[in-house]
């Protein structure tokens, strides 16, 4: 069910951002700022190797930089610079930023949690929603780097199971229907 704004029936490309060491340990990074490491700079390389050939006309990433940097790499190949949207930044996990991700994520997935001084899962959806509408008024197709917890709103607006962990660096192209379809690149 959608909570007000729907996404604009339109095809794009979606990449999460490379991988972190607090990925690796399984930690909320939230909007904390944790750079890639020398697995995820690898993954944004391949990343980037599977978006050639695509016709991408746009990047626009999170301002955070493992979403940043990971749409650099994308984009150098491609001779195109990156946009930043704020609306593509990560959920704000508040409290619980640098913490295991456990029992609480998926309460907080299902809309029952919201950690003390973060965002609801509800009102991650409605930013996500309207950041990659925005996304997509621009020139297409266009690619979107961004966030985990940012593409399960997607995912949940798109009509999708929304409690999926996307891999790091792995590009999907979505596709409207109902419910959309996610393609992984490869």
């Amino acid at each position: 069910m959608s909570l007000g704004m729907s996404l604009i029936p339109q095809t794009f490309w979606f990449l999460r951002h490379g991988e972190t060491d607090w990925n690796a340990k399984f930690l909320a990074q939230g909007n904390v700022e944790v750079p890639l490491n020398a697995t995820g700079l690898h993954q944004a390389r391949q990343a980037a190797d599977m978006l050639r050939n695509r016709g991408i006309s746009t990047v626009i990433a999170s301002p955070l930089s493992r979403a940043y940097d990971t749409a650099c790499i994308a984009a150098e190949p491609l001779g195109l610079t990156v946009e930043v949207d704020e609306g593509l930044r990560e959920v704000s996990f508040g409290a619980h930023e640098g913490q295991v991700m456990a029992e609480w994520f998926n309460d907080w997935v299902a809309g029952s949690f919201t950690p003390p001084n973060g965002e609801s899962f509800a009102d991650l959806r409605a930013r996500a929603v309207a950041a990659i509408n925005r996304a997509l008024s621009r020139p297409a197709p266009v690619l979107v780097v961004a966030h985990g917890a940012l593409f399960r709103a997607l995912r949940a607006e798109m009509g999708l199971e929304p409690n999926v962990r996307t891999p790091n660096a792995m590009p999907y192209f979505c596709e409207p229907g109902t419910p959309w379809s996610l393609t992984a690149a490869g």
